[in-house]
């Protein structure tokens, strides 16, 4: 977490030049029960980062870790790569955004929300229900012409699972 942009912007470039491939830029927290900002607040946070990076280093790849479409559209027009959903594109607006763009997309897995996730997530199999509903999104995506050498998926531990489910 940085609490400038000179800062958000060192860490990443700092991040690149120690060999990450990616840096993810979020301007919402997404942690059990974390209260959730506005979608002006939210592109005030990551624009001017994803605008800064983008600048310093043209190849560098950056995603945006939004659940909010036009916060990822205002991202990929700034110049990110990926949208990492982490509410595993429910939004359909989030679906159009990635078959128009053709970007990158992580779709993740996630019980509820972040204000809900944790309290009592259950499955009758977490491992199959997670993976069922992260390829069914994905082969959604494809069957609609998306590469899918262009799609992640994360099976989102520590969001809407218990220990054992992890």
């Amino acid at each position: 977490r940085q609490s400038t942009l000179e800062a958000a912007v060192k860490a990443g470039l700092r991040m690149w030049q120690q060999g990450a491939t990616w840096v993810d830029v979020g301007g919402e927290s997404t942690r059990p029960n974390a209260n959730p900002v506005s979608i002006e607040e939210e592109m005030e946070r990551v624009i001017p980062v994803i605008e800064a990076l983008r600048a310093a280093n043209a190849e560098g790849l950056i995603s945006i870790d939004t659940r909010k479409p036009q916060v990822a559209q205002a991202a990929l027009d700034a110049g990110a790569d990926l949208i990492n959903d982490v509410s595993g594109l429910r939004d359909p607006e989030m679906v159009k955004i990635v078959l128009s763009s053709g970007c990158g997309v992580c779709i993740m897995h996630m019980q509820g929300t972040p204000q809900t996730m944790q309290n009592q997530p259950t499955y009758e199999d977490c491992a199959r229900e997670v993976s069922s509903q992260l390829l069914e999104t994905a082969r959604g995506l494809v069957a609609a012409g998306h590469p899918s050498e262009c799609i992640v998926l994360d099976p989102g531990i520590g969001f809407g699972k218990t220990f054992d489910h992890n």
